[in-house]
């Protein structure tokens, strides 16, 4: 990471994306474009950080925001080093509950948006050859439970969009980072929490049960989102930061857990697998 380095971070109000303005902020050698879809919200982070912050409107569903807040972070700090994509939220549903309309807003916001804003800082990053893109994902990217399928659904698109990206950028000097945070004290269980409006009996024991259990995690959640900017910042700082960051004690054990499950239906399922390929003497 260079002197001076400049992040530009998605969705800076509250939870992770505030912690991290702050954390990167509390550095003097840093400057960030701390943004969100109210301004107001992060005004406060400008005010009090002078020169080395500044504050810009950000919905990434909408395209020319997109386009105009990349454009005046570059304008304004004359390049972006690291790019946090982080604005999203989660919405409460069983597969069969989804609402389209809710459905197609998830995705707008926590992969498309994501990608649009990528794809618009990228240039910059190629033309200097360095940069890192920081994608933050969840566990649930990687393990997937009821009543979130189309949250993980999301994250598991994260996921793969950067594992390839990482793959494509790496030979022109920029890094990527996937995020994996577990349940940290956010808003994320809370006030930005969306859910289906159509509840079905069939599912009140399993994705309905769910639904209350994570609703009622609000407020009492393990990870400390100041602690997680500070991990995320070692990170990238670091000489060989790692493609994939999980963060809190259950992001790790159910992380690694899920490791053993694939592992051991894989090696069970072998013979079978191996079958499905032509004979050698066809190939």
């Amino acid at each position: 990471m260079p002197e001076n380095a400049v992040w530009f971070i998605t969705g800076c109000s509250t939870g992770l994306g505030r912690a991290l303005a702050e954390a990167v902020l509390e550095n003097p050698s840093m400057r960030a474009v701390v943004t969100a879809r109210d301004p107001a919200r992060v005004a406060d982070l400008a005010e009090a950080h002078g020169d080395r912050a500044l504050a810009l409107p950000l919905d990434v569903t909408d395209h020319a925001q997109v386009v105009d807040a990349v454009k005046r972070a570059e304008e304004t700090f004359g390049r972006i080093d690291v790019l946090v994509g982080n604005a999203g939220y989660g919405y409460l549903a069983a597969v069969e509950e989804g609402e389209d309309a809710e459905i197609r807003k998830l995705f707008d916001t926590n992969v498309f948006g994501l990608a649009d804003v990528t794809r618009a800082v990228l240039p910059g990053m190629r033309a200097r050859r360095s940069g890192h893109v920081v994608t933050v994902s969840s566990l649930g990217g990687l393990a997937a439970f009821g009543a979130t399928g189309y949250y993980h659904a999301t994250k598991f698109a994260v996921e793969g969009l950067s594992e390839s990206l990482a793959a494509e950028v790496a030979p022109l000097g920029i890094k990527v980072t996937i995020v994996e945070p577990a349940a940290f004290r956010t808003h994320w269980s809370g006030p930005s929490m969306r859910q289906s409006a159509i509840r079905i009996d069939d599912y009140a024991e399993t994705a309905g049960a769910r639904r209350e259990a994570t609703l009622a995690t609000y407020g009492r959640q393990p990870g400390d989102p100041a602690r997680a900017a500070e991990a995320i910042i070692t990170a990238v700082g670091s000489d060989e930061p790692p493609l994939r960051l999980l963060l809190g004690r259950a992001a790790y054990d159910i992380a690694t857990a899920r490791l053993d499950t694939l592992r051991t239906t894989f090696d069970t399922w072998r013979e079978t697998t191996l079958a499905a390929d032509f004979p050698e003497g066809n190939l």
